[in-house]
């Protein structure tokens, strides 16, 4: 029996560890490519680093990479904090208060969740010109704070794993709603929030369309836009386009990483009853 629970270990480990390597190859490449040549990315491939690092670096931040990094982590870190706040907020709305249309709002909710997003986006930008936010970072951020996944995601999390009897005591006890919300329905749902979080910074991080619809000035440009500029009318500069993604890819996988016990622990601890 031990023998058997053994050798049953290992081959788990080694599928495992076959698993994330099969995983972790294509990054490894990107890494990899960002040390060549443009003219040796088409010539040959090799699975050692090549010599052409520091000038495809040199390339990038001439550029302007650190502007646009510094512009993807205004929109990512601003519109995670907006979701985080709006979702949590209508989540326990819709979970715990009963109010005329509510099942009809959480309806619409899951229903907008079925329709592309880009459907919307020549409404949003005449609603922009009539706001006076054209052009602007701000209405990207205003475009994803109101998230229709995140409020769906907290309202079945709380739904599921915030007693009713708690909240029911704390009004007894005279403690008012916005006071509840903080102190005792928050620390429920900090590993729905953590994972929120990390999938709102991701799909922020990474947002592409909608940027390139509504800025007009490079100086306000994101990650995700500013590296297509390392491509001219005549050549493009793949070697250091590929740097740059992997440059841009580093903040991804850190937030990953620091939040993935709570990513983990969110997405196993609550399901999605009705």
């Amino acid at each position: 029996m031990g023998l058997s629970s053994r050798g049953s270990k290992i081959l788990t480990y080694v599928v495992l560890t076959v698993t994330a390597l099969i995983c972790l190859y294509p990054f490894y490449m990107m890494l990899l490519m960002g040390t060549y040549s443009t003219y040796e990315i088409g010539d040959s491939a090799s699975m050692l680093p090549g010599t052409h690092l520091l000038e495809n670096l040199q390339t990038v931040f001439e550029g302007g990479f650190l502007v646009f990094y510094k512009n993807s982590f205004y929109i990512a870190v601003l519109t995670t904090l907006a979701a985080l706040i709006i979702s949590s907020l209508a989540g326990y709305g819709l979970a715990k208060f009963r109010f005329p249309g509510s099942r009809f709002l959480l309806l619409f909710i899951i229903a907008a969740m079925m329709i592309p997003s880009q459907v919307g986006v020549i409404g949003y930008m005449i609603e922009l010109r009539y706001l006076g936010l054209s052009g602007t970072r701000e209405a990207i951020i205003l475009y994803f704070a109101a998230n229709c996944f995140g409020a769906f995601w907290m309202t079945q999390y709380i739904k599921t794993n915030v007693p009713n009897e708690v909240i029911e005591s704390a009004r007894m006890d005279g403690c008012g709603e916005f006071r509840l919300f903080l102190q005792i329905v928050i620390p429920y749902v900090k590993p729905a929030l953590a994972t929120l979080a990390i999938l709102q910074f991701m799909w922020n991080w990474n947002t592409y369309m909608l940027p390139l619809v509504i800025l007009n000035d490079t100086e306000l440009y994101p990650v995700t836009l500013g590296i297509s500029r390392l491509a001219t009318q005549y050549s493009t500069n793949y070697a250091a386009q590929i740097c740059a993604l992997s440059l841009g890819t580093l903040p991804l996988i850190l937030v990953f990483i620091a939040g993935s016990k709570y990513f983990i622990s969110g997405l196993t601890a609550g399901d999605l009853k009705g």
